[in-house]
């Protein structure tokens, strides 16, 4: 196995500390699924009368445990709920035999916790086109009830990582109407990462109490304000899942409740910048902000074909203010736009507009700015009033050292 990379230099300081969400449990532990020496298996819990809401990749060739966990989703049951996580094997592409595995561990989990098979939902990440030793998982699901904390949750951030070189939580409180509701999330997530309904691995767990219907059109509404707002090399994973478990154990309805949602919106948006923040080989985040687009969807257009062009990436890691490779983006995006009517800052830095560099800009200036580890870059279309914001990193000689070597 490679040696663990280091640390990314924008990681977080540290783990937060994360509160305790009455209601659900944790646990992790070793099974050996291809990394040894390291956790690699979490269980979590849920009380009866918790609702699970969820997101999932829309590839053509996701993961036997996504199609599982969507066929489940939908279902309403007060019997409370218990998702398994493990690293090292995505179970894709394997086949009737990825579809046995996810059977086997939900069958044995049900027999273990008394739940019904459908409320055990699973999620496998790491590599794909590997038959899952799920015989492996289900030898230590005994151990993994044994253990369940309510304080585990770090451990199970821990569990679920693959080339990922940080656990990554977040967290908000929020006080409605004099009580206080806690919110708490864990995601992984470093590589192959262009989310496309969801994104990587992402369970967040709250103590509101709010209907399953409610919860999931909340989900998905946020989902594409933060998670579906990253990029980190243009991949859109096979197995990309984002479940949320609200176990009601606080008794405050938060159905409709704007701050609710903003709270939540919160802990989503941090946890999807900390996975840009672990990018494979990422020295510097970046946002990139278009306005003046023809439409919204334009927007987005723009912003993505500007965050996801290797030639803009790699100026951003060579520290080379080349805003002609940002012209470059817009102009293939195929998305509406005016060569006389774009402007391109570097931060506050007007660098081009009126379809030539700008009499003010100084080459020093953009340099500067390129030294920065987070690198703002605005363009506006100047053709209408459609926005979008992309959260992005740059594409160092790192990524390429780590993804040839993934399955050594």
């Amino acid at each position: 196995m490679a040696k663990p990379a280091p640390v990314s230099p924008l990681a977080p300081e540290h783990f937060p500390a994360l509160p305790v969400i009455k209601g659900v449990r944790f646990a992790a532990t070793e099974a050996g699924v291809r990394y040894q020496g390291r956790k690699d298996v979490m269980l979590a819990l849920l009380d009866p009368g918790s609702v699970v809401a969820g997101v999932f990749t829309r590839s053509a060739t996701r993961s036997s445990n996504v199609l599982d966990c969507q066929a489940k989703i939908g279902e309403d049951s007060d019997a409370g709920a218990a998702i398994i996580v493990n690293s090292g094997n995505s179970n894709a592409f394997t086949g009737r035999a990825g579809d046995g595995s996810v059977k086997a561990i939900c069958d044995a989990a049900a027999e273990l916790t008394g739940l019904p098979a459908n409320r055990i939902f699973t999620s496998s990440t790491g590599v794909i086109g590997e038959r899952l030793p799920h015989d492996r998982i289900i030898a230590k699901l005994g151990v993994l009830q044994d253990s369940l904390d309510e304080n585990g949750i770090e451990s199970a951030a821990q569990a679920i990582m693959t080339t990922d070189t940080f656990p990554k939580g977040a967290t908000v409180t929020v006080d409605i109407d004099g009580q206080r509701v806690h919110i708490a999330g864990i995601a992984k997530g470093s590589g192959m990462i262009a989310p496309d309904m969801a994104t990587m691995l992402v369970y967040i767990f709250t103590d509101a109490r709010i209907g399953r219907a409610d919860l999931q059109a909340m989900l998905s509404r946020l989902n594409d304000q933060t998670f579906n707002c990253i990029t980190v090399d243009s991949d859109t994973s096979t197995s990309d899942t984002l479940l949320m478990g609200a176990t009601g154990t606080s008794e405050v309805d938060v159905t409709d409740e704007p701050a609710f949602e903003a709270a939540l919106h919160e802990v989503m948006r941090n946890l999807a910048h900390q996975v840009v923040r672990d990018g494979e080989g990422a020295t510097k985040f970046v946002t990139v902000n278009v306005t003046g687009a023809a439409s919204h969807a334009d927007a987005r257009t723009h912003a993505l074909a500007i965050a996801n062009s290797p030639l803009v990436k790699t100026a951003i890691a060579g520290e080379d203010p080349n805003w002609g490779r940002i012209v470059m983006a817009v102009g293939k995006s195929g998305a509406a736009a005016d060569r006389d009517a774009l402007s391109i800052r570097f931060g506050d830095i007007l660098v081009a507009e009126k379809g030539w560099v700008a009499e003010t800009y100084l080459e020093e200036d953009g340099a500067a700015k390129m030294k920065q580890p987070e690198i703002e870059i605005n363009v506006d279309i100047g053709l209408g009033a459609g926005t979008a914001t992309v959260w992005t990193c740059d594409l160092t000689h790192g990524y390429i050292t780590i993804n040839a070597d993934y399955r050594s």
